[in-house]
């Protein structure tokens, strides 16, 4: 990895987090097992838990080691994103289809959540192709901020033996529920955010 786009470090870092995404699904194929140990399966949820927030995590460090060092790249560029939803949206569909956690992520808020992906990926090509610039805003930032939160309180919920330290499970199930609504909330906005700001390129005003 010391040649063409892997040669800087937030490439790189870029490259592990996709690995560290396909770990990660390997570890949520493997609860549906018929053969999955509970010892096994207790000691997994851990490691999908701190597996999924270092992932989440290290997005930020890929980022700020671009922009201080300015390594920014088109494939940085292309790859980051990219690997950011690879992540968040493959970890809500197991989570959607997984019997533990249906109750949070019904599959139509995950439906809502890819059709605005989709949606903002064809407005950007768009509006790229006639020469505008579109980058992520500030409501597109909130909006995965509160999808990982949304993902790590559903997975630290079965990791950790929360009622030993006093916290009751029914609260973090009401927090990853609000979460989860939110995902849809910050979803649908900031998805009609990027489509007002592309208003004028659909109106032919370029």
């Amino acid at each position: 990895m010391t040649h063409g786009v892997f040669r800087h470090w937030p490439n790189r870092i870029t490259a592990i987090r996709f690995a560290g995404a396909i770990v990660l699904f390997s570890i949520f194929a493997s609860w549906g097992a018929p053969n999955h140990e509970a010892v096994v399966r207790a000691t997994s949820t851990k490691i999908a838990f701190w597996l999924f927030v270092v992932t989440a995590l290290t997005d930020y460090l890929d980022g700020y080691l671009a922009r201080r060092d300015n390594l920014v790249s088109a494939f940085g560029r292309i790859a980051d994103p990219f690997v950011d939803k690879v992540l968040v949206l493959g970890s809500m569909i197991f989570l959607a289809v997984m019997p533990w956690s249906q109750e949070w992520f019904p599959a139509w808020i995950i439906v809502v959540v890819l059709a605005r992906e989709f949606l903002v990926t064809g407005i950007r090509s768009y509006v790229e192709s006639k020469g505008g610039s579109f980058a992520a805003d500030l409501f597109g930032k909130i909006k995965m901020v509160v999808q990982c939160l949304a993902i790590g309180f559903a997975l630290g919920r079965i990791s950790f033996n929360w009622e030993a330290l006093g916290i009751q499970l029914v609260w973090l199930s009401w927090c990853t529920h609000i979460l989860v609504w939110a995902t849809l909330v910050t979803s649908i906005g900031s998805g009609l955010s990027y489509v007002f700001k592309a208003r004028a390129y659909f109106a032919g005003d370029e």
